[in-house]
């Protein structure tokens, strides 16, 4: 037990040592990957060894599933330039330059010429310590590319990467026998089998860019190499205007009075006010769905109609009950701040309540439901600090009318398994002495009979989510924190309220909040981390289980 708390205590040092060192790195403006700054991060992450991020500590092995988790976040591309610059937003979006999205990070990039990739940060400092933990993981196992590709006395290119540099630069098109024979080789320089190899090649396979796994592997090595000859030394580089912009709440100030204003002009601010971080299809797809759809939901599986629509195939049904939405209640503001998070504003009034799960209630509610899609780390202190803020115009402040604020999430467990839920009654935050006891008002009872596995007890909201390991998971877990999982949100929201309820008086002390989580991963298990791929469709039931309590406890069923 005393080793497993050093080393717990061990890796949390290494952590704070992490967020301190970036920090020092985004003030100073700039800094080289494979210069001493860069080399303090790096080996600090390599001491720290991410679950995440798999084999990242062994020299031997280029950690694959991380490399594909890594590279769902990052902009496409990013392999090929030496040269990142981390900016506000700052008219680059008015340009010709065309934005890059990453698959699974809602962030607008921009390829600025052969060596230079832009990434705009709207969400706050968890976005750039995120992403330069991600870059410093792919810079990791550029190296050990490189190490293999390069001969290291006499620097000359061997065999087998020539034959990965053909591929690339002149565009082959492969048979199968030889896409089979090129895997072989570049399984030999990623010194994984073939089998791993291949598997990963078709990850990345697209119909017009078959072979763009020999382009990703080929460009890690071949940039780490200019790097390592003083060709094209790679630099990581931060504009003035995004230091001096960063944790002032410009962006988040600007998406809050966007939702006060549409409020203000459909009369609905002085209404009864819901507030609901969560996804932006549970909450209308059980106001609508049913009616949009023309089924009757005494007579179909509720949840079999839940995952038809989550079906990446149904397009057509979720259009349907989009566009039925927006003429009986909804209102649909489309994020234009540079937040990322989206919005409905949902009027009960309007919503024909006979032909959903909520059929009970009997007069149709004054409530008003804002709903809000997922914030990022410290990211949700700032919209939700700057929502729950008195809406001011030249001549009025008006209070926000709000009577309850949920929050629904996908977290890590530490006891249970995917598709599990976690119920809050605490939020600590990870390096900081910032912990916060509150009322839950959703209880573990509330989902008995559900058929899956539900845990109390405190969320701790980490610092990134590539920043732990088992060390620190098992003693979260196993010490007197009693810890029932992690996430980056909850204990940010949880400030934000405290400081508006009990310090600011913008709203009613006694405000209701209400947080639950359907577990996405669990690190502690082999495999189940978030590099092991996504809950898919077995998360459709946590999520609409955990809808539809926070809608029960709204409308007073």
């Amino acid at each position: 037990m005393i080793t497993n708390i050093t080393r717990a205590r061990q890796s949390t040092a290494s952590i704070e040592r992490l967020y301190i060192t970036m920090r020092h790195m985004f003030h100073r403006g700039t800094y080289r990957p494979t210069g001493q700054s860069g080399q303090i991060i790096q080996d600090l992450l390599l001491q720290l060894n991410p679950e995440i991020y798999g084999s990242m500590a062994d020299s031997e092995k280029v950690e694959l599933d991380g490399l594909i988790y890594v590279l769902d976040r990052l902009p496409e591309g990013i392999t090929e330039t030496p040269y990142v610059n981390f900016t506000a937003n700052e008219g680059i979006d008015t340009t010709k330059f065309i934005p890059i999205i990453p698959p699974k990070r809602r962030r607008l990039c921009y390829r600025v010429d052969d060596d230079q990739m832009n990434i705009e940060v709207t969400r706050g400092r968890s976005e750039i310590y995120d992403t330069l933990t991600h870059l410093t993981f792919l810079y990791n196992e550029a190296e050990k590319i490189r190490a293999r590709a390069f001969n290291k006395q006499t620097q000359k290119i061997n065999r087998v990467w020539q034959k990965i540099e053909e591929i690339v630069l002149e565009e082959k098109k492969l048979n199968t026998k030889e896409r089979d024979v090129a895997l072989m080789h570049l399984s030999t320089i990623l010194g994984r089998t073939f089998h791993e190899t291949q598997i990963a090649y078709k990850y990345f396979s697209e119909e017009n860019n078959k072979e763009k796994f020999f382009k990703i592997i080929y460009w890690m090595g071949q940039t780490s190499q200019q790097d390592h000859n003083g060709f094209k030394r790679r630099e990581i580089t931060f504009t003035s205007t995004l230091r001096e912009r960063i944790g002032h709440h410009i962006i988040g100030e600007r998406w809050a009075n966007d939702i006060k204003k549409v409020l203000a002009d459909n009369g609905l601010l002085h209404r009864p006010l819901h507030i609901i971080s969560a996804n932006m299809h549970s909450v209308s797809n059980m106001f609508y769905a049913f009616e949009a759809l023309k089924k009757d939901v005494t007579l179909v599986s509720e949840f079999d109609t839940y995952k038809d629509l989550s079906s990446s195939k149904n397009k057509a049904l979720r259009d349907a009950v989009h566009e039925f939405s927006h003429k009986n209640g909804m209102i649909f503001i489309p994020d234009s701040s540079g937040t990322n998070i989206d919005v409905q504003i949902i009027d009960l009034k309007k919503v024909n309540l006979k032909n959903t799960t909520f059929s009970k209630v009997e007069a149709y509610p004054e409530d008003v439901l804002i709903v809000m899609d997922y914030a990022f780390g410290e990211q949700a202190f700032e919209v939700m600090d700057e929502l729950l803020k008195p809406y001011k115009t030249k001549s009025t402040s008006t209070m926000m009318n709000v009577k309850s604020i949920s929050i629904m999430g996908k977290a890590g467990i530490l006891e249970g398994k995917k598709g599990d839920i976690m119920i809050p009654n605490s939020h600590i935050i990870e390096g900081l002495a910032d912990n916060y006891v509150f009322e839950n008002e959703l209880k573990p009872a509330d989902f008995k009979g559900s058929r899956l596995g539900v845990f109390e007890g405190p969320m701790i909201t980490v610092l990134g989510t590539s920043l732990q390991n088992k060390d620190l998971l098992e003693y979260f877990k196993n010490s007197s924190w009693k810890a029932s999982g992690l996430e980056m949100e909850g204990g940010h929201y949880q400030k934000a309220i405290q400081i508006a309820s009990k310090i600011r008086n913008h709203i009613a002390p006694d405000v209701k909040v209400m947080y639950a989580y359907y577990a996405s991963d669990n690190p502690l298990e082999t495999g189940g981390t978030l590099a092991s791929g996504g809950l898919g469709l077995t998360g459709v039931k946590p999520t609409y289980l955990i809808t539809k309590m926070i809608l029960n406890k709204i409308l007073g069923l």
